[in-house]
């Protein structure tokens, strides 16, 4: 696995990006209907576009299989795609966004307990809860930072 803090965002590579994403949401968000999965996937080009720091993992094939994007020290996207989950990805991600980004803390889905296991797992913990994500629709947010 070869993981890269990427600036140039060009469309074959957002395009990868939106993929896994939608992989790795329709593997792990088992909370969202089609429609909203098909209104959040809206925002996602704009949000991989502009995050500040984005870091990619490739496979040996050259493609995209996982990303991690952060804006100052939080952590505002991490996905993998749902064919390359349990096999240490999300954790390596993870651990570079903590060592080159200086990230500390995450919000994450509530109603995703494979994440908020995930994250506890690495030495996050939950500060705070919301009844709302920062869209305002139903979904409550765990605000999780390194201990």
């Amino acid at each position: 696995m070869d993981i890269r803090t990427v600036q140039d965002r060009s469309g074959e590579l957002l395009d990868e990006l939106f993929a896994v994403w939608e992989r790795s949401v329709r593997a792990t968000h088992l909370f969202l209907s089609d429609a909203e999965i098909r209104d959040i996937a809206k925002v996602v080009p704009d949000a991989l576009k502009n995050v500040p720091r984005l870091a990619v993992a490739f496979g040996a094939d050259g493609k995209a299989t996982g990303f991690i994007g952060v804006d100052g020290n939080r952590i505002e996207m991490l996905f993998v795609d749902s064919s390359e989950r349990g096999k240490g990805m999300g954790k390596a991600l993870l651990r570079y966004a903590f060592d080159g980004f200086g990230a500390e803390e995450v919000c994450v889905n509530e109603q995703n307990p494979q994440a908020v296991g995930f994250y506890e797992h690495a030495g996050l913990r939950s500060y705070k809860r919301t009844d709302t994500d920062e869209a305002e629709r139903p979904y409550p947010l765990l605000y999780m930072k390194k201990q």
